[in-house]
């Protein structure tokens, strides 16, 4: 299929992603303005010489060793040369910053910006963020030296550094296995990415110029940047995974009370679970479940809603919708960001919504065994073609209000949303339609950092270089 633009053109790590082990983001201010412009023009140069060249989306079956992207801030741009005039055609949201919007995507108490970690604090200064993947952190060491040593050094000032790292399948914090769904674009081949019964989404989702999933809708595209050039939210997301387990542990003590939660297990039905877990090991599984929208092993509830131990092949765990008779709670995390073709409120709004995510853990796995105090969370990138209608809708609308559906309208996401311990509650779906409701979730995810930023395409880089 002609994807009307040439792979070249565009920043790998859009379309489909890098696979790699580690990631590392430079956090940079500028210091000189024409040594910078002379190194955007080289890292997008077909040949960048001795520097660090782009990753381009046409890498073939394997990427490189290293990988490399580059992203700028509204402030970026303006320090860069950008005209007002140019600057009016971005949208309000990207020129505002992400540090303005907080109210509107649940950036709130602990987590207003107000209180976020630097470099977040002072976003006038943030301007470039670099980001470096490999397989080896020696690697990402050398990238990072020859990066800020260009002309000399003195072309950025280093405002921070964040590091990430998988841990093995692929998990996170929570213990939940990831990066299962991702929307799939006509004409763009990724092995990765499973097939579902959502429909293709259209470029325009997150590439700029293309059509969208709006009837005769596409983006503003900024004069001479915007083309092939995608809007991303950086987050740094602190998960209190000490919080979440002792919820999950709460949560079964009172399940062993109630008659009702034979409903969600069936006396000694936990014992051909695999493992053998005791009733409460199953209850608090079962929560964490039903939270999320997944087992933790990245099962669905939707194909397997009484147990982890479904015997669906990792191809198919996406390939589920929410049908009138759906197990999954309308509250799960995965239903809520995503009702994919499920009946909601706001019906037009099925699949408009849809990102591409980015993410990878930081700080050491958490062991229950070994409680401790370390910083750990995880490092997510949302990319889409539309700051407002696309990642803060999701935020707002659904992740935090529940708008979609009247059952859940007035809560928030359990894993991800703005919760209060003395007003929020989780409602546990039982097979019958009733619920159990769940009280007392605190806050598990605390933002500590973040970015609206551009992606621009290579020909708007050798563009800028030239202001």
């Amino acid at each position: 299929m002609e994807l009307g633009f040439e792979r070249a053109d565009l920043q790998g790590n859009i379309l489909r992603g890098y696979k790699k082990n580690r990631v590392r983001y430079l956090l940079l201010e500028i210091a000189e303005v024409k040594l910078a412009r002379l190194w955007l023009g080289q890292i997008a140069a077909d040949d960048p010489g001795e520097l660090i060249g782009l990753t381009r989306s046409d890498w073939g079956a394997t990427p490189p060793e290293l990988c490399f992207n580059v992203s700028l801030t509204a402030p970026g741009l303006k320090k860069l040369g950008v005209t007002s005039a140019q600057m009016g055609w971005f949208p309000d949201e990207f020129r505002e910053g992400m540090h303005t919007r907080g109210p509107k995507i649940g950036d709130t108490g602990d987590s207003a910006p107000e209180n976020w970690e630097a470099p977040f604090d002072s976003p006038d200064r943030l301007h470039v963020i670099a980001t470096l993947y490999a397989d080896k952190s020696k690697l990402l060491d050398e990238a990072q030296e020859q990066l800020l040593r260009f002309r000399g050094g003195g072309v950025f000032a280093l405002l921070g550094v964040r590091d990430g790292a998988n841990f093995d399948a692929a998990e996170v914090h929570f213990g939940y296995t990831d990066n299962i769904s991702q929307p799939r674009f006509e004409g763009v081949s990724d092995p990765t990415r499973f097939p579902d019964k959502q429909p293709y989404a259209p470029l325009g989702t997150v590439l700029l110029g293309f059509p969208t999933v709006y009837e005769g809708l596409k983006w503003r595209v900024p004069l001479d940047l915007g083309r092939l050039g995608c809007f991303n939210a950086f987050r740094v997301l602190e998960q209190d995974v000490q919080a979440f387990e002792a919820f999950l542990d709460s949560s079964a003590d009172v399940l062993m009370t109630l008659p009702e939660a034979e409903e969600l297990l069936p006396k000694g039905a936990e014992k051909t679970w695999s493992g053998k877990p005791t009733r409460r090991e199953a209850l608090r599984e079962i929560v964490a479940a039903q939270m999320c929208g997944r087992w933790r092993n990245g099962v669905p509830l939707e194909l397997s809603p009484d147990s982890p131990d479904a015997k669906i092949e990792r191809n198919d765990w996406s390939n589920f919708d929410y049908g009138p008779e759906a197990r999954c709670p309308f509250g799960a995390h995965t239903r809520r960001a995503n009702p994919r073709g499920g009946a909601i409120v706001q019906r037009i709004a099925n699949n408009t919504r849809r990102l591409v995510r980015r993410g990878m853990p930081y700080g050491p796995k958490y062991d229950p065994a070994k409680p401790d105090d370390e910083k750990r969370g995880l490092l997510g990138n949302f990319l889409c073609g539309n700051l407002a209608a696309q990642f803060e809708a999701v935020m707002c609308d659904w992740v935090n209000l529940g708008l979609q559906d009247p059952h859940i309208t007035g809560s928030n996401d359990p894993l991800l949303g703005a919760n209060d311990k003395e007003l929020s509650f989780f409602d546990l779906f039982l097979k019958t339609g009733k619920t159990i409701r769940l009280t007392g979730l605190p806050r598990l995810v605390h933002v500590r950092g973040g970015a609206y930023t551009f992606i621009p395409s290579l020909p708007a880089l050798r563009h800028l270089s030239r202001i």
